[in-house]
């Protein structure tokens, strides 16, 4: 099976609920030990920049694989923070609750991505990490990792270019969040995702959604119907092609004429 027929698959809905609930704690499953030269991933993942000898070095340094499926959380907020997690299949959201249990979603993350870095001021986590579909992280103890970034310049020089992203990203949410329209919101959304799914080494033009459209609402400050309507909206005005979760960009100048940023 290619990459392209790989990410078409239709993936199951996750459930979808008006109220944030907390369900159990899985118990995210441990499985073999990987090794990060031989992964997919490795061209997108934290080590990508490391020589043969320095990614022996810092595959020592992932302790384990854990799996998730789908609905469950990989860790909670108020969780102590030991670990990060680098993405190697499936996706993530992040989310929080307010006093009244209400869900907030703050972020995605798909396969390459580190999940956890906010954690590192406090030493808890801030959010819930919540797989959007059955996923399996790569394990980081951030203690060994901080150590091998004092003896790799590389690998300290790459986990600043991380941190600097996701530092980008939450400037773009608090742009979209504060100053777009619903329309231009979606569209910046969309262009997000064409950009990460690229970066995957997947098609950017063509991708499937891994997240529900109240999940997309919910993040985007959007009501379900709102996003629901501008996504046929948009498939009208001839800028994307919409076969249930499956989209296409087709016309991606467009859509950034319209973001205006």
């Amino acid at each position: 099976m290619t990459q392209g027929n790989a990410l078409r698959q239709v993936v199951p809905q996750p459930q979808s609920a008006a109220v944030y609930s907390i369900a159990p704690r899985p118990a995210a499953r441990a499985v073999m030990e990987p090794r990060c030269a031989n992964c997919c991933m490795r061209s997108v993942c934290l080590p990508c920049r490391l020589d043969d000898a320095e990614l022996e070095k810092f595959d020592d340094l992932v302790c384990t694989t854990r799996r998730v499926a789908r609905g469950q959380t990989l860790y909670r907020a108020g969780d102590k923070f030991e670990m990060l997690y680098a993405v190697h299949s499936g996706s993530f959201k992040s989310a929080c609750a307010s006093r009244h249990g209400a869900e907030k979603i703050t972020g995605f993350h798909f396969p390459g991505e580190l999940m956890g870095m906010e954690a590192i001021s406090r030493l808890e986590h801030n959010y819930d990490a919540i797989a959007l579909e059955d996923s399996e992280v790569c394990v980081l103890p951030f203690a060994a990792l901080e150590a091998a970034a004092r003896r790799m310049p590389e690998l300290q020089r790459q986990l600043l270019r991380v941190l600097s992203g996701d530092i980008s990203r939450d400037q773009g949410l608090m742009l979209m969040l504060g100053g777009m329209s619903a329309e231009q919101r979606l569209a910046a959304f969309l262009l997000s995702l064409s950009r990460r799914y690229g970066h995957m080494g997947y098609d950017p033009e063509r991708f499937v959604l891994r997240m529900t459209r109240e999940e997309i609402g919910n993040y985007l400050g959007l009501s379900t119907e709102t996003v629901s309507r501008l996504f046929s909206q948009m498939a009208r005005d001839g800028l994307l092609g919409v076969n249930q979760r499956e989209v296409e960009l087709k016309e991606s100048e467009a859509l950034m004429e319209l973001v205006g940023y």
